[in-house]
Protein backbone atom coordinates (compact mmCIF):
# COMPACT_ATOMS: atom_id res chain seq x y z
CA UNK A 1 0.00 0.00 0.00
CA UNK A 2 1.07 3.49 -0.75
CA UNK A 3 0.32 6.63 1.43
CA UNK A 4 -0.07 9.58 0.04
CA UNK A 5 -0.30 12.12 2.47
CA UNK A 6 -2.96 14.77 3.02
CA UNK A 7 -1.74 18.41 2.51
CA UNK A 8 -2.80 20.29 5.68
CA UNK A 9 -6.23 22.29 3.84
CA UNK A 10 -7.71 19.17 3.67
CA UNK A 11 -7.65 18.28 7.39
CA UNK A 12 -8.63 21.38 9.01
CA UNK A 13 -12.27 20.77 9.60
CA UNK A 14 -13.39 24.36 8.48
CA UNK A 15 -12.02 24.66 5.37
CA UNK A 16 -14.60 22.60 3.59
CA UNK A 17 -17.70 24.76 4.92
CA UNK A 18 -16.25 28.01 4.53
CA UNK A 19 -17.85 30.74 6.52
CA UNK A 20 -20.54 30.10 9.07
CA UNK A 21 -22.98 32.52 6.67
CA UNK A 22 -22.49 30.46 3.90
CA UNK A 23 -23.32 27.05 5.57
CA UNK A 24 -27.11 26.48 3.14
CA UNK A 25 -28.10 24.28 6.46
CA UNK A 26 -28.33 27.88 8.32
CA UNK A 27 -30.23 29.37 6.29
CA UNK A 28 -33.22 30.26 7.87
CA UNK A 29 -36.75 29.19 6.23
CA UNK A 30 -40.66 29.69 7.21
CA UNK A 31 -41.62 26.55 9.04
CA UNK A 32 -45.25 27.36 9.27
CA UNK A 33 -47.66 30.05 9.86
CA UNK A 34 -50.53 30.12 11.87
CA UNK A 35 -53.74 32.50 11.10
CA UNK A 36 -56.27 32.73 14.22
CA UNK A 37 -59.39 34.37 14.30
CA UNK A 38 -60.26 35.13 17.74
CA UNK A 39 -64.14 35.63 17.99
CA UNK A 40 -64.75 35.20 21.70
CA UNK A 41 -68.25 33.53 21.20
CA UNK A 42 -69.78 30.39 19.72
CA UNK A 43 -72.14 30.26 17.32
CA UNK A 44 -72.95 31.76 14.18
CA UNK A 45 -70.20 34.54 14.03
CA UNK A 46 -67.55 31.63 14.84
CA UNK A 47 -69.37 29.49 11.67
CA UNK A 48 -68.52 32.36 9.65
CA UNK A 49 -65.36 33.45 10.66
CA UNK A 50 -64.39 29.85 9.73
CA UNK A 51 -65.33 30.24 6.54
CA UNK A 52 -63.05 33.02 5.73
CA UNK A 53 -60.07 31.21 7.47
CA UNK A 54 -61.28 28.40 4.75
CA UNK A 55 -61.52 30.66 1.74
CA UNK A 56 -58.02 31.74 2.70
CA UNK A 57 -56.07 28.98 2.92
CA UNK A 58 -58.24 26.28 1.19
CA UNK A 59 -57.57 23.76 4.68
CA UNK A 60 -60.58 23.22 7.15
CA UNK A 61 -60.09 25.13 10.38
CA UNK A 62 -59.42 24.28 13.81
CA UNK A 63 -62.08 25.76 16.55
CA UNK A 64 -60.23 26.60 19.79
CA UNK A 65 -62.25 26.32 22.97
CA UNK A 66 -62.42 28.44 26.19
CA UNK A 67 -59.72 27.13 28.84
CA UNK A 68 -62.55 28.60 32.04
CA UNK A 69 -65.72 30.87 32.14
CA UNK A 70 -65.25 34.31 32.48
CA UNK A 71 -68.75 35.95 32.92
CA UNK A 72 -67.54 39.96 32.20
CA UNK A 73 -66.83 37.94 28.69
CA UNK A 74 -69.43 36.12 28.73
CA UNK A 75 -67.77 32.93 27.83
CA UNK A 76 -68.03 29.62 29.73
CA UNK A 77 -65.76 26.78 30.01
CA UNK A 78 -64.88 24.17 26.70
CA UNK A 79 -67.10 26.66 24.35
CA UNK A 80 -65.83 27.30 21.31
CA UNK A 81 -64.56 30.79 21.15
CA UNK A 82 -61.67 30.76 18.21
CA UNK A 83 -60.84 29.01 14.91
CA UNK A 84 -57.34 28.93 13.43
CA UNK A 85 -55.19 27.14 10.39
CA UNK A 86 -51.29 25.99 10.09
CA UNK A 87 -50.19 26.46 6.99
CA UNK A 88 -46.91 25.50 5.49
CA UNK A 89 -44.69 25.75 2.75
CA UNK A 90 -45.44 27.65 -0.74
CA UNK A 91 -49.04 28.78 0.58
CA UNK A 92 -47.58 29.87 3.64
CA UNK A 93 -44.95 32.27 1.94
CA UNK A 94 -47.66 33.48 -0.26
CA UNK A 95 -49.91 34.87 2.39
CA UNK A 96 -47.78 35.89 4.73
CA UNK A 97 -46.12 38.41 1.65
CA UNK A 98 -50.04 39.21 1.71
CA UNK A 99 -50.18 39.66 5.25
CA UNK A 100 -46.59 42.11 5.37
CA UNK A 101 -48.11 43.99 2.40
CA UNK A 102 -51.73 45.14 4.68
CA UNK A 103 -48.96 46.01 7.51
CA UNK A 104 -46.73 48.16 4.83
CA UNK A 105 -43.88 45.30 5.68
CA UNK A 106 -43.66 47.46 8.61
CA UNK A 107 -43.32 45.43 12.00
CA UNK A 108 -41.88 46.47 15.65
CA UNK A 109 -38.94 44.89 17.26
CA UNK A 110 -41.61 43.66 19.95
CA UNK A 111 -43.43 41.72 17.56
CA UNK A 112 -40.43 39.17 17.44
CA UNK A 113 -39.85 36.50 20.26
CA UNK A 114 -36.73 35.54 21.91
CA UNK A 115 -36.91 31.75 19.79
CA UNK A 116 -36.87 33.99 16.97
CA UNK A 117 -40.50 33.69 15.72
CA UNK A 118 -42.73 36.35 14.80
CA UNK A 119 -46.41 37.60 14.96
CA UNK A 120 -48.80 40.86 13.67
CA UNK A 121 -52.21 41.19 13.34
CA UNK A 122 -54.54 42.95 10.71
CA UNK A 123 -57.89 44.44 11.32
CA UNK A 124 -59.80 43.85 8.14
CA UNK A 125 -59.75 40.44 6.79
CA UNK A 126 -60.70 41.99 2.94
CA UNK A 127 -56.85 43.48 2.95
CA UNK A 128 -56.18 40.20 1.86
CA UNK A 129 -57.71 40.44 -1.05
CA UNK A 130 -61.00 38.51 -0.25
CA UNK A 131 -64.07 39.86 -1.86
CA UNK A 132 -66.45 41.59 0.71
CA UNK A 133 -69.56 39.44 1.58
CA UNK A 134 -71.60 41.42 3.82
CA UNK A 135 -73.97 38.32 5.25
CA UNK A 136 -70.17 37.13 6.37
CA UNK A 137 -69.14 40.55 7.89
CA UNK A 138 -65.03 41.69 8.37
CA UNK A 139 -63.08 39.53 10.35
CA UNK A 140 -59.26 40.82 12.25
CA UNK A 141 -57.01 38.02 12.20
CA UNK A 142 -53.48 37.05 13.87
CA UNK A 143 -50.53 36.17 11.74
CA UNK A 144 -47.82 33.83 13.10
CA UNK A 145 -44.69 33.05 11.51
CA UNK A 146 -42.61 29.98 13.22
CA UNK A 147 -39.03 30.33 11.75
CA UNK A 148 -37.07 26.71 11.17
CA UNK A 149 -33.10 26.21 9.77
CA UNK A 150 -33.10 24.69 6.42
CA UNK A 151 -31.55 21.57 8.08
CA UNK A 152 -30.60 19.85 11.09
CA UNK A 153 -34.14 19.93 12.98
CA UNK A 154 -35.03 16.38 12.57
CA UNK A 155 -32.21 15.38 15.33
CA UNK A 156 -34.89 16.54 17.73
CA UNK A 157 -38.02 14.84 15.72
CA UNK A 158 -36.71 11.47 15.44
CA UNK A 159 -37.44 8.08 17.40
CA UNK A 160 -34.00 6.71 17.45
CA UNK A 161 -31.08 8.93 19.29
CA UNK A 162 -33.23 12.01 19.85
CA UNK A 163 -31.49 15.09 20.84
CA UNK A 164 -31.68 18.84 21.73
CA UNK A 165 -31.19 21.10 18.39
CA UNK A 166 -27.86 22.40 19.91
CA UNK A 167 -27.30 25.94 20.65
CA UNK A 168 -25.87 27.39 17.90
CA UNK A 169 -28.58 26.29 15.30
CA UNK A 170 -31.65 27.90 17.26
CA UNK A 171 -33.03 30.78 15.45
CA UNK A 172 -32.76 34.17 17.60
CA UNK A 173 -34.57 37.18 17.74
CA UNK A 174 -32.05 39.42 15.67
CA UNK A 175 -31.47 36.68 13.08
CA UNK A 176 -34.74 36.77 12.71
CA UNK A 177 -35.23 40.43 12.36
CA UNK A 178 -32.37 40.67 9.61
CA UNK A 179 -33.84 37.89 7.59
CA UNK A 180 -36.95 39.78 7.69
CA UNK A 181 -35.61 43.09 6.74
CA UNK A 182 -33.37 41.29 3.84
CA UNK A 183 -36.03 39.53 2.37
CA UNK A 184 -39.18 41.71 2.49
CA UNK A 185 -37.12 45.23 3.09
CA UNK A 186 -38.68 45.86 6.16
CA UNK A 187 -38.65 48.15 8.44
CA UNK A 188 -38.29 47.79 11.87
CA UNK A 189 -39.68 50.16 14.32
CA UNK A 190 -39.68 50.76 18.32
Amino acid sequence: FFFFPLPVACLSPRSSMGDEDENPMKALKIEKLILNISVGESGDRLTRASKVLEDLSGQQPVFSKARYTVRTFGIRRNEKIACHVTIRGEKAEELLERGLKVKEYELRKKNFSQTGNFGFGIMEHIDLGLKYNPSTGIYGMDFYVVMKRAGGGRVAKRRAKRTKIGFQHKCTKAETQKWFVDKYEGILTN
